[in-house]
């Protein structure tokens, strides 16, 4: 059994695969993280390896807690990946977009794939059918445009995304969600649209905590994994065992 352990900018989320198969998972705060660390191991005595995968700040303290328990892989960019990279600078790639890479090598074998994952930031990262990592983009999540209108204005109120279909907003909150919501599935859309007149047999996976929201959205035929990333993690732990 493998544990997965991603750290985000805002909350960890904890995996626990056998082989291939995911068992279970909870998200929770960083300060949570020791005591349900020990629940886990409780809980599947047997697991024998972890990895770590930090966007965010992580303490080294945790990192402490986990190894009395398993050994641990720290997903760095020295670690082994079984993709070509053609990132012109691998060494500032996120660890993130690593793991989603490697999820899309594995899921779609021998096929153009693009993974955008909605989270906290937008990422779009693409692997051609030669196994061939080659890039992609980096843009301003759901959350963040939201919090972006009320921090760099004077007047306009901090909203969370709501249900909002309708071009016309009606009111200011309506504006806003319209605005926020249209723009960021246009702008997906868009660049769908860019990678298919390049690419043929393009396969769109969308994932990360806002992909419900905007999947049913959009105009482009996708596939939602809400669990992409954390499958991208076990393939590289199960990798890097070699």
């Amino acid at each position: 059994m493998n544990l997965i352990v991603d750290v985000g900018n805002t909350y960890i989320k904890l995996a626990v695969f056998q082989e291939h198969n995911l068992l279970w998972q909870q998200k929770l705060d960083p300060e949570d993280f020791p005591k349900r660390v020990k629940k886990v191991f409780k809980k599947y005595p047997d697991i024998q390896s972890a990895i770590i995968s930090s966007v965010g700040k992580f303490d080294q303290k945790y990192i402490s807690v986990l190894s009395v328990f398993v050994e641990v892989h720290i997903l760095s960019h020295s670690t082994e990946i079984p993709f070509k990279n053609s990132y012109a600078t691998p060494q500032t790639l996120g660890m993130d977009r690593i793991a989603l890479a490697t999820a899309a090598f594995y899921h779609n074998p021998d096929a153009n794939t693009l993974v955008i994952d909605a989270g906290t930031c937008i990422t779009y990262d693409m692997i051609n059918d030669y196994g061939e990592y080659l890039g992609g983009a980096i843009s301003l999540g759901l959350s963040m445009r939201y919090r972006a209108l009320h921090e760099y204005t004077s007047k306009l109120p901090l909203l969370e995304p709501e249900d909002f279909h309708d071009i016309i907003g009606n009111s200011t909150n309506a504006s806003i969600h319209s605005g926020v919501l249209n723009g960021i599935c246009r702008e997906i859309d868009g660049v769908i649209g860019q990678y298919q007149s390049r690419f043929e047999d393009l396969t769109v996976i969308l994932t990360g905590g806002d992909a419900q929201i905007l999947s049913k959205r959009l105009k482009n035929t996708i596939f939602a994994h809400s669990n992409f990333l954390l499958k991208g993690l076990n393939y590289l732990l199960e990798y890097n065992k070699r």
